[in-house]
């Protein structure tokens, strides 16, 4: 389902990060809610190759690919029970409609939520190798 990898001559630089490090990647990155920024290295691949992966993956059409991939395969096995199902509409706004207040900016951020990764205790983003902060120490 992935589109193929520009295959690049490997006189220099790294050679391409498996697929199946970067998909784990994106998935975590979106199941978590974690910043691209605060990707665990234990996933072996920077942020910006995730990222840029999960771009050139979405304008490629991938996700919806999957995904109805994924639902045929679920009604396949009888594990879909579509008598039930919730529609969440979008609607757009009229043109001309006010924007939405701003909201005034409170101060630092908190800690990001992707502080340990499911890789194991070996990765350097868990939270027993992490230095105390501010924001830790307090806890």
């Amino acid at each position: 389902m992935l589109p193929p990898a520009k295959v690049r001559p490997q006189s220099g630089g790294t050679a391409n990060i498996d697929d199946e490090a970067v998909f784990a990647a994106v998935v975590f990155v979106l199941t978590t809610g974690c910043a691209w920024r605060h990707l665990p290295p234990c996933f072996g691949a920077s942020k910006s190759t995730v990222h840029r992966r999960f771009t050139i993956w979405s304008d490629a059409g991938l996700w919806g690919r999957l995904h109805r991939r994924l639902r045929e395969l679920l009604a396949d096995s009888g594990l879909v029970d579509l008598s039930r199902v919730l529609v969440d509409a979008h609607v757009r706004a009229k043109k001309g409609a006010g924007s939405p207040a701003r909201v005034p900016w409170t101060g630092a951020s908190p800690a990001p939520s992707c502080t340990s990764c499911p890789t194991g205790p070996d990765c350097r983003s868990s939270p027993v190798s992490q230095p105390a902060t501010a924001m830790t120490a307090k806890a």
